[in-house]
């Protein structure tokens, strides 16, 4: 295996074509890029080419040959791509290590070109694209939201809760039941009619007692009973919920009309059947109400009709070269429906709760609670010989930590309308403990990031995936169980294995978070980015360099 010096790197190749392309590149200017793009060109149409040959017309036919294939189609595909990404991974490793803000950035950019790819390959127009980056995008926000949460909870205090669900369902059920409509639907009950701020602030309120309920008892305990604590109360809010006894309840209600008076409300949970949320009040500006008839409004008279009509028409009809060679006539169709420019807008209101917890949780790390609090989680027997109630900081990070997950259970279910106790299972808290051990424990970014990434490449993108490979490739039936899929496979038929496991593609997440977590904890234990400690102290009490001293005799001078 040859070496070759790129600037002060050595980069390994293994084919004298990619020293020379590597010796290209080093020129720069457009050498470099033409080198690049037209290696690009020619390896797409020769993936192209051969992606689209039929495998009909095979003589041979069978497994072996579909092997073969599929064979020669990846080793193109990664020939065609590998040279060319050497110095954008080049460039892409000193990016990373620049800043936080860069590391966010380059994920959620690489993030918007898998789906891009994604669209392209299932023919998908702008408006297909711009929806699934807003599903992508929503999911990788409230992910954020309730890793950033969580991470008060485990990242700086230590305490181990595994019960985010039920938190989310305090907050959720709390804000329905006081802002929902007094008159119920047919398929949901009532609720009190309180203004929207009052429910939300209500929701946020009851879970955050609903943590000092549970951490005033359990915090005596170990971290691992302790967890057995929070799931276990988890699970009793979900099933509760979830019971015919407080499907409908009257509550004591001071009427205003006529004179103060005491009378009663009829109001519930749903049981089973769930509770109606009220309307997102982000709606109203782009329609004149909640209903699916619902004439635009001022907003979205505006909006509307201007990105439904977003037409660029590049080469007009009729159009030549020099008045000779006819050219095909071309429009960017750039045209967005009114639910995705919603959608956007209900992102772009997420986004801006995700900062704000982001904010809170590093002006928290960094404020002398926080520094109690990083002390707790790193020796907790020191902290107390130093003179800190350990119990009651511990409390109050917990009682913080799940008033948060309350506000991020409400933006979540917020924009569906409706929500049921089946919403609130135990894998909710799994899966936001996975993006939260991909980001790393006490890093703020890496909870972002892992929101990020567990939505784009755990939640979205398999889905995607399946939609690409069967546009691509016709399976035949799908077996109905998985020993009728391995009975064919074990025979050499592959298809039907692959056509089982595509749809059950929902399943095959559990196994993909399996192999996520347990490469991570060969790999990168800590995540990607919780390799960074973070001191006690406001500031450093390492022994300063040669050069801080140097520093700092100078400025004394």
């Amino acid at each position: 295996m040859s070496v070759v010096a790129d600037g002060d790197r050595e980069v390994p190749g293994w084919t004298p074509y990619r020293e020379w392309f590597r010796d290209r590149w080093a020129e720069g200017g457009a050498v470099a890029w033409g080198t690049a793009l037209g290696h690009l060109l020619v390896g797409a149409v020769v993936f192209a080419l051969v992606a689209g040959f039929d495998l009909g017309t095979l003589p041979l036919g069978g497994s072996l040959i579909w092997f073969l294939y599929l064979t020669i189609t990846v080793g193109v595909l990664y020939a065609a791509t590998a040279p060319p990404a050497e110095p954008y991974v080049t460039w892409l490793e000193d990016r990373w290590m620049d800043s936080d803000t860069d590391k966010l950035l380059i994920v959620l950019g690489h993030v918007v070109v898998v789906f891009f790819v994604f669209a392209v390959a299932l023919g998908l127009p702008f408006n297909g694209l711009m929806g699934a980056l807003a599903s992508v995008f929503f999911f990788t926000a409230v992910y954020a939201m309730m890793v950033l949460a969580l991470n008060l909870h485990w990242g700086y205090a230590g305490v181990f809760n595994i019960g985010v669900a039920g938190f989310m369902a305090v907050g959720v059920y709390v804000m329905a039941i006081l802002s929902s409509p007094t008159e119920g639907g047919a398929a949901s009950v009532p609720g009190l009619g309180l203004p929207l701020p009052i429910g939300i602030a209500g929701g946020v309120l009851a879970a955050a007692l609903v943590g000092l309920v549970a951490a005033l008892p359990a915090l005596r305990l170990r971290a691992d009973y302790f967890a057995i604590v929070t799931v276990a109360l988890s699970e009793i809010i979900r099933l509760t919920l979830n019971s015919r006894a407080l499907q409908e309840f009257s509550v004591p209600w001071v009427s205003l009309e006529g004179g103060v008076s005491l009378t009663s409300r009829v109001t519930g949970t749903g049981g089973a059947t769930g509770i109606t949320m009220p309307g997102n009040p982000l709606r109203l500006l782009f329609y004149d109400g909640f209903g699916a008839g619902a004439e635009p409004a001022l907003l979205g008279s505006v909006l509307f009709p201007l990105f439904e009509g977003l037409r660029i028409e590049l080469i007009p009809p009729g159009s030549s070269w020099l008045g000779i060679v006819p050219l095909p006539a071309f429009t960017l169709d750039l045209a967005i429906q009114p639910s995705v420019i919603s959608n956007w807008a209900y992102v772009v209101v997420l986004t801006g709760f995700v900062a704000l917890f982001y904010v809170l949780l590093a002006r928290t790390g960094n404020s002398p609670f926080g520094r109690v609090l990083k002390a707790i989680r790193e020796d907790e027997i020191v902290a107390q010989s130093l003179g800190k109630d350990t119990r009651r900081f511990k409390i109050v990070a917990f009682m913080v930590g799940c008033g948060l997950m309350g506000l991020g259970g409400i933006l979540w279910q917020g924009s569906q309308g409706f929500t049921n106790p089946g919403a609130f299972r135990p894998i909710i808290t799994f899966y936001i403990w996975v993006a939260l051990i991909i980001g790393g424990a006490g890093s703020n970014t890496g909870s972002v990031l892992g929101g990020a990434l567990f939505a784009g490449a755990i939640w979205e993108g398999p889905v995607y995936v399946r939609r690409v490979v069967t546009n691509y490739v016709e399976f035949g039936d799908t077996p109905s169980t998985f020993p009728g899929a391995v009975a064919p496979f074990v025979e050499g038929e592959v298809l039907p294995f692959l056509a089982f496991l595509l749809d059950n593609v929902s399943a095959l997440r559990f196994i993909l978070v399996g192999v996520i977590l347990v490469l991570l904890m060969q790999t990168r234990p800590e995540g990607l980015l919780g390799h960074r400690k973070e001191e006690a102290a406001a500031i450093s009490l390492g022994r300063p360099s040669a050069g801080d001293d140097a520093a700092t005799d100078g400025g004394e001078q």
